[in-house]
């Protein structure tokens, strides 16, 4: 548990192709999740930047391009998703499509949205406080990490994700690099996923 590790390069690349081809998405709605739908739908400021890393097929992506946020941006490092996203929305801009590991990405936004991404990550401490700092870094002053996060114990099991924790586990690795404006059990999650995740909405100290 001491030591940083993530899947680089193709392997990654390759590993999570793989998963979208073969259809080994799990995580996969089809649709973009209740609770970021309902915290979309009350932003009023749609020239903001936005950024969703592990973005996957990308629904809320394609729910903000349709509600008129035309500065939101998808990152995934496996082109498979990008790509079928692309050919759902022809008219998103292909600049916006961001094929690149997370940790190797640099920009700033106002908005990063986190829908099952964190628990993509190989779940060493290291890991986890590499994510909380590159979140604040890819954030401008105040901006704001707003998404959710599986509520499930860990397992022993590092090599199948979706990995689990809890509000004082991710707390850990938050607060040395945001303030909590909320973080609590999600109320309108979808019913498979009702009781088992965390809705938060976390601003850059």
């Amino acid at each position: 548990m001491g030591k940083f590790i993530k899947m680089k390069g193709n392997k990654a690349q390759e590993y999570w192709s793989l998963r979208y081809k073969k259809g080994q998405t799990g995580w996969d709605i089809g649709y973009p999740s209740t609770p970021l739908r309902n915290y979309i739908d009350q932003l009023t400021d749609k020239r903001i930047f936005i950024l969703v890393p592990g973005a996957g097929n990308g629904y809320e992506v394609e729910y903000l391009f349709h509600q008129g946020f035309n500065n939101v941006f998808m990152l995934d490092i496996s082109k498979f998703p990008l790509e079928t996203f692309k050919d759902r929305n022809p008219d998103f801009p292909t600049n916006q499509l961001i094929n690149t590991e997370f940790f190797d990405h640099q920009g700033q936004y106002d908005l990063i949205i986190e829908q099952t991404f964190f628990c993509s990550l190989t779940p060493t401490p290291e890991n986890r406080m590499a994510y909380a700092e590159h979140m604040s870094q890819l954030l401008k002053p105040t901006g704001k990490l707003v998404g959710l996060w599986f509520d499930f114990p860990m397992t022993a099991d590092f090599e199948k994700p979706p990995f689990g924790g809890n509000r004082d586990v991710y707390l850990q690795y938050l607060l040395p690099y945001f303030k909590i404006r909320t973080f609590e059990k999600c109320y309108n999650s979808i019913p498979p996923r009702k009781g088992n995740e965390l809705f938060g909405v976390f601003e850059k100290k």
